[in-house]
């Protein structure tokens, strides 16, 4: 479908709108939802505060806004894809001159009642600005080399921003949802294979280089990659996350500990138990039962947000959706394989789990923009 057909096509008003909702990704946003407030009332003791009551508020504002990108027409989103992600720009901008230290890192904006990070921000409005530019540009354009430089500029420009915070996951999650937008869009297997080339020289270089004036990493960000190697190498320190974040998992067994029964988090053995860690608590206390449960359901969601994409008209609608459930999935994926010691920890949150307001606002303003792709497609 051509850009011109985005504005004489049948937009479904009032009543109409509820009817077209993806019901699964609904309930399936909720379910996923209700264990995390569950897990955070779990480790702070059985009190809904600090953490369960501000991230059920969160959840209800995020759920409202959800709905209201859902219900507003995706030719509207497709228009203002290239504003959204010049905006996202600027506000890395801010972070860099004016941004909160937390961590180690200076990654967000304080805004009185929240800190802002936008590098969450860019996750989704990267993904929006790309899509549009794929559906703008004809087919028989898409693999040649002057019109691959400009989303390479796209993708490379936040990830470099990123990676100065310094934010070594999320500017992975950036560069890998960039990526699968090119080859959703057809983008040649060659660049493909020359950018995978590409990333093992880096790989090379940033173990080659290690300890020289040129060496490419922080110093801690090796020490996460030896402790990711060895975590038994320094236990009580650099490998402390991990070491415990394994002995929780272990502990866990096939059904849990019982709800609220986990030592490792109620004895504050475990780091970070409300955010990053989250899912460790959550096994040892539901063990492999729970755990298969929470994978189960975030596959599900998965499928559902696939269908949608495969069910789209238009190139927009199947790009964006597309672009936004891989970037979901790395969510989920990067923080399980973290702390089951299968990746270096890399500080992702668990998609509607772990406690923080960036991440659930930016996931909700995703799955707005899956559902209006899903409620104003083509019938």
């Amino acid at each position: 479908m051509s850009y011109l057909d985005y504005s004489v096509r049948k937009v479904p008003t009032g009543f109409e709108r509820l009817t077209y909702v993806n019901l699964p990704i609904l309930i399936l946003i909720i379910a996923i939802s209700a264990i995390g407030f569950l897990m955070l009332f779990s480790v702070a003791g059985g009190s809904l505060e600090p953490w369960a009551k501000l991230q059920m508020i969160r959840f209800s504002f995020g759920f409202l806004l959800m709905l209201i990108i859902a219900f507003v027409p995706i030719w509207f989103w497709r228009n203002i894809s290239g504003l959204a992600y010049i905006m996202s720009i600027v506000l890395l901008v801010v972070v860099e001159f004016y941004g909160v230290a937390g961590m180690g890192a200076v990654r967000w904006i304080d805004l009185g009642f929240m800190r802002l990070q936008p590098s969450e921000i860019v996750k989704v409005t990267v993904v929006m600005f790309l899509a549009s530019y794929y559906d703008w540009l004809p087919k028989n354009k898409v693999s040649r080399p002057l019109w691959i430089f400009l989303p390479l500029i796209i993708i490379i420009l936040p990830v470099l921003m990123v990676l100065r915070q310094p934010d070594l996951g999320t500017g992975l999650l950036i560069l890998i949802g960039g990526l699968t937008i090119l080859f959703v869009a057809g983008v040649s297997w060659i660049y493909f294979l020359l950018s995978g080339l590409g990333i093992f020289t880096f790989v090379f270089s940033i173990f080659y280089f290690r300890g020289t004036e040129f060496q490419i990493l922080k110093d801690y960000q090796y020490r996460r990659i030896d402790t990711f190697l060895d975590p038994a190498n320094d236990p009580l320190g650099a490998g402390y996350h991990i070491t415990q974040s394994k002995i929780a998992l272990g502990s866990g067994g096939f059904s849990g500990r019982g709800f609220m029964q986990g030592t490792q988090s109620r004895l504050n053995f475990l780091p970070e138990k409300h955010t990053d860690f989250i899912f460790t608590t959550l096994a040892e206390e539901f063990g492999f039962v729970g755990g298969f449960t929470l994978l189960g359901l975030y596959f599900l969601m998965i499928i559902f947000c696939g269908i949608v994409a495969l069910g789209c008209k238009d190139r927009y609608s199947g790009l964006i959706v597309s672009g936004l459930n891989m970037t979901f999935f790395l969510y989920f994926a990067v923080n399980m394989a973290m702390v089951m010691g299968m990746a270096p920890v890399v500080g992702v949150p668990l998609p509607l789990v772990s406690y923080g307001g960036s991440a659930m606002f930016v996931i909700m303003i995703a799955f707005g923009l899956i559902q209006s792709a899903e409620i104003h497609k083509a019938r």
